[in-house]
């Protein structure tokens, strides 16, 4: 294991994941609210992140892109210069999350974080309205957590009609 440019044991190192290919895995106790690393890559256009990743091609959905802006996505693919936040794998209970500074993104723990449990964070892959039955078969995940809402897109929303007449019948 590498020392870190401080001396100290670092925050986490790459590994195989049971959640999905390879995944970023604590060292040493990660405290509440620390910046844990940024997620490097391309800074790109969707026009060229939708060239790059032609979902239609694919039998399964597996890319390193990022969001950053309306206009820039981040590839954060080890081609494209990405780190090691593109092994972070998604979970529908995470205990890490992505927070944008400036012009970057900075994975953070969202929890304590002990020694050899896997980062993760909640995609939340953006619903259109359109074909989202479908695209959460597409985007299936393999989280395994007791929250695991069976995708990697955002939670459906719920109808505030809906809700209201729930609220009605009691």
């Amino acid at each position: 294991m590498s020392i870190s440019k401080n001396g100290r044991e670092p925050l986490y190192v790459v590994g195989g994941s049971s959640i999905h290919g390879r995944g970023v895995f604590a060292t040493r106790y990660i405290r509440k609210g620390t910046q844990i690393l940024e997620y490097e890559g391309e800074r790109i256009s969707n026009r060229e992140a939708d060239r790059r990743y032609d979902d239609s091609r694919m039998k399964s959905h597996h890319t390193f892109l990022f969001t950053l802006d309306k206009n820039t996505v981040i590839d954060g693919a080890i081609s494209a210069g990405g780190g090691d936040a593109s092994y972070i794998n998604h979970s529908c209970d995470p205990n890490c999350e992505a927070i944008i500074t400036g012009r970057k993104i900075f994975i953070h723990a969202r929890k304590g974080i002990e020694p050899g449990v896997e980062l993760a964070y909640d995609y939340q892959y953006e619903r259109t309205g359109k074909n989202d039955d479908e695209l959460e078969k597409f985007y299936l995940c393999r989280c395994g957590s007791e929250k695991c809402r069976g995708t990697i897109m955002k939670p459906a929303p719920t109808s505030r009609r809906r809700r209201a007449s729930k609220k009605n019948r009691k």
